[in-house]
């Protein structure tokens, strides 16, 4: 489940925590080893997640974890 974009090597993630309506289908998605934060647009803000070394707990996913860290405002 890994594929090759720019010579970097994307694998699985898994972003947990956050607000309880946050979708599950925005919680897995792809990340290059050097990402150590990802910030995902929801409800008029951005959700935060930081990189934790753990993996999800889902099986047979291997996802790292993502835990979110905090919410921020879109400036108007």
């Amino acid at each position: 489940m890994t594929q090759r974009l720019d010579n970097a090597i994307s694998a699985p993630v898994r972003l947990e925590g956050g607000p309880s309506d946050f979708p599950d289908e925005l919680r897995t998605c792809l990340a290059t080893n050097e990402v150590y934060k990802i910030k995902v647009e929801h409800r008029g803000g951005y959700e935060h997640f930081e990189r934790t070394d753990e993996l999800s707990g889902l099986p047979d996913s291997g996802a790292v974890v993502y835990r979110w860290t905090s919410r921020t405002r879109i400036a108007e």
